[in-house]
């Protein structure tokens, strides 16, 4: 091989790494704001909203978020281990960061500073950097000691910038409190099996709160992934106007 033939080598390979990092992105413009979506594994995601940087529930290791911004805000919906993730929250670049969680997850953040984290509870909300951040309910239903997810330990957020509406579901079943929501804009809604709900309790839910884009995610359960195709058919079956999101969360 040639020395010219080397450099064009290099040069096509950088090219394709950068651009097989920057197609994970999804850049949304909505009401005059620029939303930026990076899914990462499973329930995690960076968001870059009027340019601040929140990663939500960071998992999967340090080296997934090595070459991604450093967050200005945290968000972590749960104890659980695919949600508070000690190795990763170890690992990133948190120097800058404020922590917004449930008292049962701050409770384990024994190694954060305590002045960077600020605890919500269920109906409560917060304001950082133009952002508005409310904390929602997210359960088993029923709800009984046997729950997963009892009620009032975990928080889903509807994050708020401008008149836009995020909503992130964490572990949650199709419960009043999400079919409740509106005016959301962008919304986050897991379907796995036996944690959470099944792809029509999902759907079902998407169908009466009526988000304006939905992106399933938080799909793997103990038979494997959830099918998201079939829960695309029966959103759109029912509203097209409800523009589904599937992206791949799985990569490897």
């Amino acid at each position: 091989m040639t020395f010219k033939n080397m450099i064009f080598l290099v040069f096509a390979l950088t090219f394709l790494n950068l651009y097989g990092q920057n197609s994970t992105i999804d850049r949304i413009k909505i009401k005059n704001q620029i939303v930026e979506i990076q899914p990462i594994t499973h329930g995690s995601m960076v968001l870059n909203i009027g340019g601040k940087t929140i990663y939500v529930d960071p998992y999967g290791g340090p080296e997934k978020y090595a070459k991604l911004k450093a967050p200005d805000l945290i968000l972590i919906t749960d104890i659980h281990g695919d949600h508070l993730h000690s190795k990763t929250l170890e690992g990133i670049d948190s120097s800058k960061a404020l922590y917004i969680v449930p008292q049962a997850v701050a409770d384990k953040l024994t190694k954060i500073d305590p002045s960077k984290i600020i605890v919500l509870n269920n109906g409560q909300g917060i304001h950082r950097y133009n952002v508005f951040i409310r904390a929602i309910p997210m359960y088993n239903l029923p709800e009984d000691i046997e729950s997963r997810h009892p009620k009032g330990r975990g928080n889903g957020y509807v994050i708020q910038f401008g008149e836009v509406q995020l909503y992130i579901s964490g572990d949650t079943e199709d419960i009043p409190e999400m079919r409740m929501l509106q005016q959301i804009d962008i919304a986050f809604v897991c379907m796995n099996l036996p944690y959470t709900m099944s792809v029509e309790q999902a759907a079902d839910a998407v169908v009466d709160f009526k988000p304006n884009i939905v992106y399933p995610y938080h799909y793997r359960g103990s038979g494997g992934l959830s099918d998201v195709e079939k829960f695309k058919e029966l959103v759109t079956s029912q509203n097209k106007d409800i523009d589904v999101r599937l992206r791949n969360w799985y990569r490897d």
